[in-house]
């Protein structure tokens, strides 16, 4: 499986589009505003360039991406109009890889600039829109040309499934029964591509630009903890009720393997230290409730199931094929929503903020 081929979130505005599924993710970028918030705005006030480049890696599509680029709109204009300075033109690029649905985004362009213009008024410089497929794991853009680099639940993911992972039987993911040799394959992928992911952003950003990054992760350092793994051993569950039921081969679950690192806040620290062209600013942990957004609601399972349907499914599709995955997401919203009557079930978030050093 080629991971720049098959991962990418479901397209569209349909019931099962990650458009329509991502309410967990858009409570995060609103939790973590306050840091985005203190970036730019250190950012701006000490640069105050008049093209200000942004750079939105892993931005698939839907509400989530305009989100991110309103709030730096409106912070720059709060801090350029304190300032009594005229307002920057603005240039955002969306990344992501190429499976990425880029046209709902761009369908979506005229009637959010309308609405932006409507909340804070005509006032504001032009803004420019690109799109950038491809994997941020690679350089994306010219030396020296961002100022700011947002990413918000992407970079868990990993370049590739990690090497020697064949020995995970009935995993699709770090699990408890998983074999030291894979926990370590897992880390050591992650490393390689975060430290990657770390060096070409330094050559694209000014000097002195600025990141906020926010994974998926976890608070102890325990990589089996089930704070990051639970959600893909509950999948795994389902899978293998699959094989039991002969619906599904044995060893198409033994050879598929999540490509993803949800790490801690002492592994992102280690991390950037080591690359050594980031100096960090914040770095915190936070915790979102599986369901959110529905927290009242009954039957969480179903809105969790189908939120982890928009991410998984086209991984899913790629091994076990498309027949099957109605009755793959019925029973993990079976399993999902037995867990959580019994259990509180929460997503772990690790955020930093960095700065690029000057040397």
């Amino acid at each position: 499986m080629k991971v720049v081929e098959v991962l990418h979130m479901n397209g569209g505005i349909g019931d099962i589009s990650y458009a329509k599924n991502s309410l967990v993710q858009q409570k995060v970028i609103l939790m973590t505003k306050p840091i985005t918030e203190q970036a730019i705005t250190d950012l701006y006030c000490s640069l105050f360039p008049q093209n200000l480049c942004i750079a939105d890696l892993g931005c698939s599509s839907g509400a989530n991406t305009f989100i991110v680029v309103s709030e730096l709109v409106k912070i720059v204009e709060k801090e350029r109009k304190k300032h009594g300075f005229q307002s920057p033109e603005f240039h955002f690029n969306f990344n992501d890889l190429p499976g990425n649905d880029f046209n709902t985004i761009f369908q979506s362009l005229d009637i959010f600039q309308q609405d932006l213009r409507k909340q804070i008024g005509e006032e504001f410089g032009p803004c420019f829109f690109s799109g950038v497929p491809g994997s941020f794991y690679t350089r994306l853009f010219p030396s020296n040309s961002l100022h700011f680099v947002h990413s918000s639940y992407s970079l868990m993911w990993l370049s590739q499934v990690p090497d020697a992972v064949e020995n995970n039987k009935g995993n699709i993911y770090i699990a408890s029964t998983s074999p030291p040799s894979v926990i370590k394959a897992y880390y050591k992928q992650y490393e390689k591509d975060f430290s990657n992911f770390l060096k070409y952003r330094s050559e694209e950003l000014v000097k002195g630009g600025k990141m906020v990054l926010t994974f998926l992760g976890r608070e102890s350092e325990d990589p089996t903890s089930k704070e990051c793994c639970y959600i893909w051993e509950l999948l795994a569950m389902a899978l293998n009720e699959l094989v039991v039921q002969g619906l599904i081969e044995e060893e198409k679950v033994d050879s598929f393997n999540i490509p993803q690192y949800t790490p801690s806040p002492g592994e992102v620290k280690y991390a950037v230290e080591k690359e050594g062209s980031f100096t960090i600013n914040q770095l915190e942990a936070t915790r979102v409730h599986w369901n959110a957004c529905n927290e009242n609601y009954k039957n969480g399972g179903y809105s969790v199931s189908r939120c982890m349907r928009a991410v998984a499914e086209p991984l899913l599709v790629s091994q076990f094929g498309e027949e099957l995955m109605d009755l793959v997401f019925h029973k993990y919203e079976e399993i999902i929503s037995d867990c959580m009557s019994k259990e509180k079930t929460e997503f772990i978030n690790v955020t930093v903020s960095l700065t690029k050093r000057n040397n």
